[in-house]
């Protein structure tokens, strides 16, 4: 990772590869020799000069203006993470950025674990590098594999690439997988001097070779609600809705899980609840 010109290369690079000349109104003659567009079309479109942003794809430029970052972002059709993710990496490598960057928590307050206990649904208070800063009962007992993993400390990324039981937990692996990289890149982009960052990322890239092809991707995203599809050790398997609702005090954002009503999720919960509420009734997770 690191400052942030190269990151900057080759996020652009990667972004104009993944757009068509079709896609910005632009004719085709001819067979073309690139993936996407090229260097000149990228150019012509943000209104700048080729070799400016020939300098850019190389790292060699100066920092581009947010009216330029703004172009860019329209010519390479940059959807609302995608631009986010290119602001940050040109606002956040600075200096002054350096110094005012704030670490990420390691722990949480005790109004937010008030709050986390006091919900009757599965909640999970994680920090930008997905590391499980709490959980209430059920959240702990929805999460059990991730927080019995050997793979430990607790963090969605090193469970789901590292611990092989993360293949059978999450049913959706693949995209559970992808998702956690594009929020990965997300924050490198805003915080890139975080070291655990960079060595949580150097661990994945040494040992999952799906983490390193998807790194190298660029692809960001960003996670704020959804659907979580997980066969769970005790209940089976259960399809349940998330939403991300986030502490103003340290930014730190808590997953709360639900299931639809009457529905088979909703009787898996229900009986997770039970189990987790009996812990002197427990049998071993399975797997």
């Amino acid at each position: 990772m690191g400052v942030s010109s190269n990151e900057l290369a080759q996020f652009l690079a990667t972004r104009r590869a993944n757009v068509t000349p079709a896609d910005v109104g632009l004719p085709v003659h001819g067979r073309r020799q690139v993936r996407g567009l090229r260097r000149e079309e990228v150019a012509s479109l943000a209104g700048v000069s080729v070799e400016y942003y020939k300098r850019l794809e190389r790292g060699q430029a100066t920092a581009p203006s947010d009216s330029v970052l703004a172009a860019l972002a329209e010519a390479l059709r940059l959807n609302d993470a995608e631009r986010t993710h290119l602001f940050d990496l040109v606002h956040a490598s600075g200096p002054s950025a350096r110094r005012s960057l704030p670490a990420e928590p390691h722990q949480i307050r005790p109004a937010a674990r008030r709050v986390l206990d006091s919900l009757g649904a599965p909640a999970t208070i994680t920090n930008a590098r997905g590391d499980y800063l709490g959980a209430n009962a059920l959240g702990h007992a929805l999460f059990a594999p991730l927080f019995e993993s050997p793979e430990g400390p607790p963090n969605g990324a090193r469970f789901t690439f590292l611990d092989p039981a993360a293949r059978t937990f999450w049913l959706d692996w693949e995209r559970v997988a992808k998702d956690i990289v594009g929020t990965l890149r997300s924050y490198a982009g805003r915080n890139p001097y975080d070291r655990e960052l960079c060595a949580l990322v150097e661990e994945l890239s040494a040992r999952s070779e799906p983490f390193r092809t998807w790194w190298a991707a660029h692809t960001v995203h960003a996670h704020r609600a959804g659907v979580k599809a997980i066969r769970h050790p005790i209940v089976g398997e259960l399809e349940l809705t998330f939403e991300m609702v986030t502490f103003t005090a340290d930014e730190l954002p808590m997953a709360i899980f639900t299931a639809a009503a009457g529905s088979p999720s909703e009787t898996g919960l229900n009986l997770l609840a039970s189990w987790a509420a009996t812990p002197s009734e427990r049998s071993p997770l399975a797997g």
